[in-house]
């Protein structure tokens, strides 16, 4: 998780300069679910993203060099240059595609799982989708597919209350988000985002479902994001969010909590070790990310296909 939270804090911090050619959507505040969720799988498992997929990206094992290469839209990218921050992937880790528009990556993971059952590969896809996404049709349209096929997928909302700018009681009715998986006939289980422990069993129960042919599981993990919705910004110059809502959510740091249930106490010269270690491994990232070239205009139509 500091791992995960130094990157994008480092992206935040350098996104000024002009090297990166992308919108960014920052996970700061969430970063205990991409990590937990991650650890209860196999390489050969498959996740799915979305617009705010850095997290998911570096828990599952994808490549820093190449993430950065590809955010500064350079050839040696995890896309090659062509996606941004948005569309990272890296297959053999399986990380298999980073979708931005909303709800998107539902049903490419739905037919991924249907894919693997049919081969009977043992293998477990997870889509990860934010709170907004249930409110698309074709949420429910794969959710009713997968139930019927009892495929092995995961259907992982990450529950920060807030579609762009807009709060969640103002899109959606009071009621459990775990209520719409009865609709389909589907497992559920909600839990607590913000708790890496509980963001990890409740994954491996999914998970163990999944490959022993229980069929798919809705879990809603309920989370903040600290920044704003695209870009660095920590404050809120919008004024959307209620008083003191940012700061009861820094309080309930994933990474703090985490560290407080271990019962472990960092003095000042072992945190200074830790940091430093981490952004030697960004900083080296950002440096090959510059001296790699931009793409070669003459391949810009490659993997077009409509």
């Amino acid at each position: 998780m500091l791992r995960i939270r130094l990157i994008e804090e480092a992206i935040a911090d350098h996104y000024a300069e002009g090297e990166m050619r992308c919108p960014v959507h920052l996970s700061i505040g969430q970063e205990a679910i991409a990590v937990g969720t991650c650890a209860a799988l196999e390489t050969s498992d498959k996740v799915y993203s979305t617009h705010r997929c850095h997290a998911h990206y570096l828990a599952k094992g994808g490549d820093l060099k190449r993430m950065m290469a590809e955010i500064c839209g350079k050839a040696a990218g995890c896309v090659g240059g062509r996606g941004g921050s948005m569309h990272l992937m890296d297959v053999p880790k399986g990380v298999m595609a980073s979708i931005p528009i909303v709800s998107s990556s539902i049903p490419v993971a739905v037919g991924s799982a249907l894919a693997d059952k049919r081969m009977r590969n043992g293998k477990v896809t997870v889509a990860f989708f934010g709170d907004a996404s249930v409110e698309e049709g074709v949420f429910h349209e794969s959710a009713n597919f997968a139930s019927l096929h009892k495929l092995p997928v995961i259907f992982l909302c990450e529950n920060n209350l807030y579609s762009v700018y807009t709060p969640i009681d103002q899109r959606q009715p009071n009621r459990p988000l775990t209520d719409l998986a009865k609709a389909h006939g589907m497992q559920a289980a909600h839990g607590d985002g913000n708790d890496l422990d509980e963001c990890y069993r409740l994954s491996v129960q999914a998970v163990e479902r999944a490959r022993n042919d229980q069929g798919p599981t809705l879990l809603v993990l309920d989370t903040y994001r600290w920044r704003e919705h695209c870009g660095p910004a920590f404050d809120d110059h919008l004024g959307y969010r209620k008083e003191g809502e940012l700061k009861k959510w820094e309080q309930r740091d994933p990474i703090r909590r985490f560290r407080e249930k271990l019962g472990i106490t960092f003095d000042a010269k072992m945190e200074s070790a830790m940091s430093a270690e981490i952004t030697a491994e960004i900083e080296e990232a950002r440096a090959f990310a510059r001296a790699t070239p931009l793409p070669d205009p003459s391949q810009a139509t490659r993997h077009v296909y409509a």
